[in-house]
């Protein structure tokens, strides 16, 4: 019976914080709110922490009813700027079109941590928008205005090495994303004098890094990942830096996914490397490519895939037809080490056209395409090799049939790359080319 009370009383004082919660949104966007922001965004902060995630979602969909446009207004505004197109009608549309949660989360930002507030606030509103899709309006805002608040322009890039601070090491033993960090050892090799790691940090979070990236500098491009990872070699000397490889870029804030800084910490880190060390020439990646098995147990038909070369969609029907043979019927087979170690010359030479020809044709479609290879080639970067057991790890097999890409970035030509990307043709090399 306790419990029970226990529970009643806990539910009642959930209800009343989402309660307080509510009022002091309404008076933070007030007149009074506006002169007192600070303090009643501290006490809006300490309600939200407060709730629990049910209560989360019913104080989003307040947001999302209770603070968007009135259409009445909007409507009147739009009729007036149509009758009319001057500054004023135009100034008058955009203020009543726009949501005053906008704003409100603007005023919640200028609270001292407001921002990380408002960065966990998304990320419970990620993590529940498949089961509230009425709440995209309220997605919409926030990565509208996080967009704008994370940008580059505003990021500090910070250099991490073994000398950082052990709080700052920690999390990036906790966020590696791509190729799992195991313990200190690990850690202090990947951050040895052959490699650099760089963060993002906003002003607002100093103590939390964004988003980091692990470059190994090494005398040439590699074709698989286990050399460039093994925490057991030693380190080379810097006359053998010719090639600088990304190899792993992880996100750290949940909050922030959707929000475009990837691309422009690899082309800064680019940039400071080449100045540092200009014997270093070349700028590539080691890429994973999550989507290449999946991709090739779901499709049946190549026809739509045109490529310059004639008869492309019949040499990829022939090509699963290799590998269909080769793996008994049971595509997923071909996800293991021996499976692939087992493979003919033909049969390796099948399942090199095949993701050839999902990275080079596959990756400017709207859906089933690569998300690494989509950000590379988004990203300017040209596709310059696929490697053959580049990845033996169980996630390398499972993903990509133990399959690496090299994305090459030409600090000259990434604007060129891109424009061309953007309108539907992805740049590779001629070796990539050769296997189509």
């Amino acid at each position: 019976m306790l419990d029970g009370l226990k529970t009643v009383a806990r539910k009642a004082s959930q209800t009343r914080a989402l309660k307080a919660l509510l009022e002091d949104c309404n008076v933070l966007m007030s007149e009074r709110g506006e002169a007192n922001s600070v303090t009643i965004g501290n006490q809006l902060i300490a309600h939200f922490e407060r709730l629990p995630e049910d209560k989360l979602i019913s104080f989003f969909e307040h947001l999302a009813n209770d603070f968007s446009p009135d259409p009445k207004e909007v409507l009147a505004a739009a009729q007036d700027y149509a009758t009319q197109q001057s500054a004023g009608h135009l100034k008058r549309l955009m203020q009543v079109s726009e949501p005053p949660r906008q704003e409100l989360f603007r005023r919640i930002n200028r609270t001292p941590g407001g921002t990380a507030t408002i960065v966990g606030m998304r990320r419970t509103l990620l993590r529940n928008l498949r089961a509230h899709p009425e709440l995209q309006v309220l997605e919409d805002d926030l990565l509208h205005l996080l967009s704008s608040w994370f940008n580059p322009g505003f990021l500090e890039m910070q250099k991490v090495d073994w000398g950082s601070p052990a709080r700052l090491l920690e999390k990036l033993i906790e966020h590696e994303a791509v190729h799992e960090i195991d313990g200190w050892d690990d850690l202090r090799r990947r951050l040895a004098p052959d490699r650099r790691c760089f963060a993002f940090f906003h002003p607002q979070l100093p103590d939390e890094p964004l988003i980091f990236v692990e470059v190994a500098l090494v005398p040439d491009i590699p074709a698989a990942i286990a050399p460039l990872i093994d925490k057991k070699s030693p380190p080379l000397t810097t006359d053998q830096f010719k090639a600088a490889i990304f190899y792993s870029i992880s996100n750290c804030q949940p909050g922030l996914r959707g929000v475009s800084m990837g691309n422009f910490l690899i082309k800064r880190v680019a940039e400071q490397l080449h100045r540092e060390l200009p014997q270093i020439k070349t700028f590539c990646t080691l890429s994973p490519i999550p989507g290449f098995a999946a991709w090739l147990q779901g499709t049946t038909d190549f026809r739509h895939i045109h490529g310059k070369k004639r008869g492309l969609g019949l040499r990829l029907s022939e090509a699963k037809d290799v590998l269909l043979e080769a793996s008994k019927g049971d595509l997923s087979a071909l996800a293991s080490a021996n499976a692939q170690r087992s493979l003919t010359p033909v049969q390796v030479a099948a399942q090199m056209r095949l993701c050839s020809a999902y990275l080079a044709h596959q990756s400017v479609a709207t859906s089933g395409a690569d998300p690494v290879a989509r950000f590379h080639l988004d990203n300017g970067a040209r596709l310059e090799r696929i490697n053959f057991l580049g990845d033996l790890s169980r996630k390398g097999l499972k993903q990509a049939c133990g399959m690496m890409v090299n994305y090459l970035y030409d600090l000259q030509q990434v604007e060129a790359n891109h424009e061309k990307f953007v309108h539907g043709e992805v740049v590779h090399a001629r070796g990539v080319a050769a296997l189509l």
